[in-house]
């Protein structure tokens, strides 16, 4: 029988020497100065490194089992331009964990904000890091199941400067977005791709 996979080292083969923060303004720009053990034996020499301290975030992907409909978003991404056919991206639903409120509580928050639904539960799928080798934001992937026919309008909160376009469309017609590069946001296409091999589970529980 194949042993389950067992990392070699954990935080405390990490050594962190210095630590200052260089940029504190919407985001933070930290210096590290760190040693860590090698695979070969002994330690690495110091090495310094800027890390990206963006805060962590939730993703919610709002399905409608019954009517097999995912909600989607549209919203401008200022990073996007020039690297996407438009800067205004097809999305799942998300927002920073920047309260006392769990990360639940926030998924719940976020899917009223940007979509006008209002729900009870989020079931926690996946907690991942989307850029580790330059940013600690770690991301907490939920899917709500939700009634996609209240799916309208435009939404956000005007102090943040959001303007959301929300919208529902058929699990298959998302698929096909997905597969042809039109949804090029990687959470999105995690949860998504979560969904492609979780749907059929989740419809016959909805019967």
């Amino acid at each position: 029988m194949t042993k389950p996979f067992s990392s070699r080292f954990d935080q405390n083969d990490l050594i962190i020497e210095d630590q200052k923060v260089l940029y504190d303004g919407f985001f933070q720009m930290q210096s590290y100065r760190f040693r860590h053990k090698l695979f070969q034996g002994g330690w690495s020499d110091s090495i310094q490194r800027e890390v990206f301290e963006r805060g962590d975030a939730v993703v919610v992907l709002p399905y409608d089992p019954i009517r097999d409909q995912v909600v989607l978003i549209e919203q401008l991404r200022l990073p996007a331009t020039g690297k996407s056919p438009s800067p205004w991206l097809l999305e799942l639903v998300a927002g920073m964990i920047d309260t006392d409120q769990t990360p639940e509580q926030v998924a719940l928050r976020e899917l009223h904000e940007e979509t006008g639904i209002q729900a009870s539960q989020a079931v926690p799928i996946y907690q991942f890091l989307p850029s580790p080798g330059g940013c600690s934001e770690l991301l907490h992937l939920y899917w709500v199941e939700v009634d996609a026919t209240q799916a309208v309008g435009v939404h956000g909160k005007p102090d943040e400067n959001e303007d959301i376009r929300v919208f529902a469309m058929a699990r298959e017609e998302a698929f096909a977005l997905l597969a042809s590069g039109h949804i090029n946001n990687g959470a999105t296409m995690l949860g998504l791709q979560w969904l492609e091999l979780n749907h059929r589970r989740l419809r016959g529980e909805a019967q």
